[in-house]
């Protein structure tokens, strides 16, 4: 009996992983020909996967060129997490004003370190949870045009946020400081919760920046053995 081949979802994720772990380097062109070949699959599934990652900010698709994983500037990345921060001190000052308490206390439930049973260690279910997380202050404050910048923002960082959940320690730390935050909230306490929020987005933009620059100057070196072996 043959094997099943891939489906479009799990295309979409071996490739998702290949750019995560910079198998696949940033500027690189692919191809869906290629990519077909490569998994066994017709191009459908391919073009469906690419389609969704660049909508997810991880490759860019230019017409009559092709597919490129998108570049990685650090200097830019670091632009878009000062628009973040200045995004997300409104969202925390809307939702102080206009979040119903009952969903604060759902929200700060959610991210209690002490239900462990709700935990997550897998870094893209992390992920996702996180943005969900900064998104749902975002709609309690009411604002719809904020909520469309954040995700613009969103998109923009996607491609790295997911390292910040590579490690437990920041798995850990990013639970107790989402918690923390909507504490202060339920307390009205809008100074403090902008204070860890800035504190929050602060720590995750050094780690993923420095794991970013390691993982690429490691798949730089990787690069140029596998080319003179």
């Amino acid at each position: 009996m043959s094997e099943a081949k891939p489906s479009a979802k799990d295309v979409y994720h071996q490739l998702r992983e290949s750019i995560l772990n910079f198998e696949l380097y940033p500027g690189t062109r692919v191809t869906e020909s290629e990519l077909a070949a490569q998994y066994g699959v017709s191009r459908t599934p391919i073009r469906g996967a690419l389609q969704r990652l660049e909508t997810e900010g991880y490759l860019r698709i230019l017409p009559k060129q092709g597919c490129f994983i998108r570049n990685l500037d650090i200097a830019e990345l670091a632009h878009y997490y000062q628009v973040r921060i200045t995004l997300e001190m409104l969202s925390l000052q809307l939702a102080a004003e206009f979040m119903p308490t009952a969903d604060l206390e759902k929200l700060a439930q959610s991210w209690d370190p002490a239900r462990q049973e709700e935990r997550s260690n897998d870094s893209e279910e992390m992920e996702a949870r996180d943005e969900s997380f900064h998104m749902t202050l975002a709609e309690g404050g009411g604002n719809i045009a904020l909520k469309h910048y954040l995700e613009d923002i969103n998109g923009r960082i996607r491609a790295v946020r997911r390292l910040d959940f590579t490690d437990d320690t920041r798995i850990d730390r990013t639970y107790e400081e989402h918690y923390q935050i909507c504490q202060q909230l339920l307390q009205r306490d809008l100074a403090e919760a902008q204070r860890q929020m800035k504190a929050h987005i602060s720590h995750s933009e050094n780690f993923v920046k420095n794991l970013t620059l390691t993982q690429l100057e490691r798949a730089r070196r990787d690069g140029n053995r596998n080319r003179s072996a």
